[in-house]
């Protein structure tokens, strides 16, 4: 298992191109966000703005129109009931993420069948949260190839059927190999295992151990498959720089809330964009 360093976001990160506009850097939609957890949808589309991606659509219950507007003015609005809006903002997007706040009853049973429906090869999707839940609960096939799974450990057991106690490296690498694309199991030392190869994350503390990390996590990797593809490498560059922010940020705070990590994100950015530019 490779171990990841700033290394490997210095080799993502660059400068970005001055001949360029908002498409450049792609388009994000974000699945998610019910009337009682409109907050996680409303954290992963911040931090996909903050983390550069050029256009950011949330599809979420109306109830989060004026608070999303209001905490994110970057980022459009569709509601998630309406199908045929639904189906055209999937058809504009090139990173698709669902399942923060979506919930898991029947009304998210049947965005999560649409989205699924929805996606195109030339399209990656990130599930995640309550989508994962859902998928493992009711055997839906997923069998794209650009995909990420983005479980927590519980979330994983239900996906895996590994308990907890039993998610080793060996163990946690078979399983994953029987599901399509990549998986980051999140934990102490978050894992990620990819079709040809597997990592772990050097850096996180038990200062992000509060609610919307995860969903913050979520976005920043959405915006960097959208600018720099996804590939290992940006996979492993939005989990190492996830946690090496917080880890700055806990220096001096007990604890970091994703709202910091959030804002935090463009200058960490630039320094490491700027550390790879050439002279």
């Amino acid at each position: 298992m490779k171990q990841l360093s700033e290394s490997i976001v210095q080799a993502v990160v660059r400068p970005r191109p001055q001949e360029s506009h908002k498409g450049t850097f792609g388009r994000v939609l974000i699945v998610g966000g019910n009337a009682q957890f409109g907050g996680a949808a409303i954290m992963a589309a911040s931090a996909a703005v903050y983390a550069g991606a050029g256009l950011v659509t949330v599809a979420t219950d109306p109830v989060n129109r004026s608070a999303l507007h209001a905490r994110l003015p970057e980022a459009m609005i569709v509601p998630f009931n309406d199908r045929q809006a639904l189906k055209a903002a999937l058809a504009a997007a090139t990173v698709i993420v669902i399942g923060p706040g979506l919930g898991t009853d029947e009304a998210a049973l049947a965005i999560l069948q649409t989205t699924l429906a929805g996606i195109t090869p030339a399209q990656t999707l990130i599930l995640d949260g309550s989508a994962i839940t859902l998928v493992a609960e009711h055997q839906l096939p997923v069998e794209f190839q650009n995909v990420v799974w983005t479980p927590h450990q519980m979330e994983w057991q239900r996906l895996s059927g590994l308990a907890v106690k039993a998610q080793t490296v060996a163990a946690n690498t078979k399983a994953a190999a029987a599901i399509a694309g990549t998986v980051i199991v999140k934990s102490h030392r978050t894992q990620i295992f990819s079709p040809t190869a597997s990592y772990e994350n050097t850096t996180g503390s038990a200062a992000m151990a509060t609610g919307g990390s995860g969903d913050t996590l979520t976005g920043i990797l959405a915006a960097f498959i959208a600018q720099f593809g996804y590939v290992d490498q940006t996979v492993c560059a939005a989990v190492y720089a996830h946690s090496a922010i917080a880890d700055g940020l806990a220096a001096t705070n007990y604890v970091v809330l994703p709202s910091m990590v959030i804002a935090a994100l463009p200058h960490y950015m630039q320094r490491i964009a700027a550390s790879g530019a050439p002279a």
